[in-house]
């Protein structure tokens, strides 16, 4: 098996590390300082589960790798629509596209059974330039679980999870996911093949839709903003607005707010990825967690109030950062 991981950060350097130490034949693209040291090094990995490294071919050229039978994706959402040309010498005609990225997927409503089947969200596939670059039955889904970080060029720190749950658009299983499975299985990592992949997008989205705009407006970390009476209130608002729009569209996520918010306190004092960003002066990830989140309300008529008004404020400081 023949896996190129594009754009190996923490989250896809800690993966392909993990698919190599299983047998997998295992290619990653990076960039840099972090590319050189993993040229030089290895992926170090540095985890209370037991530290290894692993020395998979590593360039910043896919032209070098050339076809595959999976391509993983760790860049940012917003990076898609951009990257054909790194992704195009990946693809062969079998070649599946896993997507580990927080938020709606542009493949969203591809083979989804109702109204709504085929629909294009235009936060996440502009114009359709998301899918011009990959198409959506090239797509399996994937909900990113694991927390890691990049301490040092080359050398990953995992800091929990090992789950990552992946899924055909269409539902159901297939084939091509459950050798998928097997490799991340092999590789030390948890990798259950979800019928209903969608829920788990959604259970997920809960706390990144939440959790991720109110960092970045009040600079607060996970335990304050639960220990906080009033925050914890408008997080708990969105997160009922957010199982009412997926319901909408057919899902039906299993865990209770209480759940999910008592799960976000225990992580404590962490900075969700959006405030990082924000705090490194990148782009943040907005899109995808929520102002797709939005376009799905004004697609299903949901009211999302206090969604609304938490995505008007980022979208604005958006903005005003990147100007």
């Amino acid at each position: 098996m023949k896996i190129a991981v594009l754009g190996a950060g923490a989250i896809g350097a800690y993966v392909g590390a993990a698919l190599h130490r299983g047998g997998a034949d295992v290619h990653l693209v990076a960039r840099k300082d972090h590319l050189r040291a993993i040229q030089q090094n290895g992926v170090q990995v540095l985890s209370d589960r037991g530290d290894f490294t692993a020395r998979p071919h590593a360039t910043d050229d896919p032209n070098e790798i050339g076809p595959v039978d999976y391509v993983f994706l760790g860049l940012k959402a917003h990076s898609y629509p951009s990257s054909g040309s790194l992704i195009a010498p990946l693809l062969g005609e079998h070649t599946a596209v896993v997507a580990g990225q927080n938020g709606i997927p542009w493949w969203y409503f591809h083979k989804l059974t109702g109204p709504y089947e085929g629909r294009r969200i235009e936060a996440v596939d502009p114009g359709g330039a998301t899918s011009k670059v990959l198409p959506p039955e090239r797509a399996i889904g994937c909900v990113v679980y694991p927390a890691t970080v990049i301490e040092s060029p080359g050398v990953i720190r995992h800091l929990e999870g090992t789950r990552f749950s992946i899924g055909e658009p269409g539902g159901g299983t297939s084939e091509r996911c459950a050798a998928l499975s097997d490799a991340m299985v092999a590789g030390g990592l948890k990798c259950p093949v979800e019928p209903n992949l969608r829920d788990d997008i959604w259970i997920k989205l809960m706390g990144n839709a939440a959790f991720n705009p109110i960092s970045a407006l009040t600079r607060a970390t996970m335990v304050d903003m639960c220990r906080h009476p009033l925050t914890r209130t408008m997080v708990a608002r969105v997160m009922e607005e957010i199982l009412d729009i997926a319901a909408r569209v057919g899902s039906s996520p299993d865990i209770s707010i209480e759940k999910r918010l008592r799960g976000a306190e225990g992580v404590g004092a962490h900075k969700t990825s959006m405030l990082q960003d924000l705090e490194a002066g990148k782009q943040l990830e907005l899109d995808a967690i929520v102002t797709a989140v939005v376009e799905m309300a004004d697609i299903t008529g949901a009211d999302a109030p206090t969604l609304r008004t938490v995505h008007a404020a980022t979208d604005l400081l958006a903005r005003t950062a990147a100007a």
